[in-house]
């Protein structure tokens, strides 16, 4: 059973696109954002001389990703941001940074934080990251590794929330499958004669199954956003070339049926009446018997 939590959000000069802080009822975190116009007030907080780990987000490189993201860890933030800031190679957009209110992080933690979501950032393929190194990741006791680890899902929560997706991934890993619902155990295959693949439905999305098939070419008519998606699906190698097809190396999950449809058929179809069940009806008739039945 899942509990509800409160997030509190304080707007610091009342604007919605001013900068704001973060925090969660009961958590030792706090997390303070901006965007690039508004850094000088965050400047001028105390929370910057603390001990962290911070986040910038810029628009990608790659047209494939919807963001970039560099990923830092500092003894003292406001030191680490103003370097960033005389650098010209560093343009970001939006920043974000997480403190502890009671000062539990150290130097040793702060860099445990960084090199794990550098890695979550790196196996969520959903942004582009734009650190030159990957961080190491630091020894350190166990029961400190628990603790860390709470403080980091507590980190994810509000990053999502405070608009930062690059931890939102693109492959569904088995580690994530406290989520899956009942529904999850149905499973859908594409209305096609020539490509093979199967889709069942999670809290988090529409999962399309490992060793899918994929077509190798995507019609001209098909919107930008899925060419886009199908794109850095081929760049992470979370769709592979097979010759007569594409083949899906994780099982991967889409925001809705008809971008996994999309993507799988190479065509602009309606997901809800692409999908079938084992009994041949459509995902949309499933769902209209389901709510029948409810009521």
């Amino acid at each position: 059973m899942n509990y509800g939590r409160k997030l509190t959000i304080y707007m610091l000069e009342g604007t919605e696109f001013g900068p704001r802080t973060a925090e969660i009822g009961n958590w030792v975190g706090k997390a303070v954002h901006c965007t690039r116009a508004s850094i000088n007030t965050v400047l001028e907080r105390e929370e910057v001389n603390n001990p962290g780990v911070y986040f910038l987000k810029s628009i990608p490189k790659s047209n494939t990703f919807s963001e970039g993201i560099y990923i830092g860890e500092a003894e003292k933030i406001k030191a680490r941001l103003k370097s960033h800031l005389n650098d010209s190679k560093r343009d970001f957009d939006e920043l974000i940074f997480f403190i502890s209110k009671d000062h539990f992080l150290t130097k040793a933690h702060i860099k445990y934080l960084e090199s794990r979501l550098f890695d979550l950032a790196a196996n969520a393929k959903s942004a582009e990251i734009l650190n030159d190194n990957k961080p190491g990741l630091p020894a350190l006791p166990e029961a400190e590794i628990m603790d860390l680890e709470y403080f980091l899902d507590q980190m994810k929560l509000v990053l999502s929330v405070m608009g930062f997706k690059f931890l939102v991934p693109a492959v569904f890993r088995s580690e994530n499958n406290d989520s899956i619902t009942v529904e999850a155990r149905v499973h859908y295959k594409v209305k096609s004669n020539n490509i093979k693949a199967t889709m069942y439905q999670t809290e988090q999305g529409f999962v399309v199954t490992k060793g899918s098939q994929a077509n190798n070419k995507m019609a001209p008519a098909v919107n930008e956003t899925y060419k886009n998606l199908r794109q850095k699906l081929i760049e992470t190698q979370v769709l592979v070339d097979r010759g007569k097809y594409l083949e899906f190396a994780d099982d991967t999950i889409f925001t809705s049926p008809s971008s996994a449809a999309n993507i799988v058929l190479g065509r602009q179809t309606p997901g809800p009446i692409t999908w079938l069940d084992e009994n041949n009806r459509t995902l949309k008739d499933r769902l209209s018997e389901m709510l029948s039945t409810e009521l």
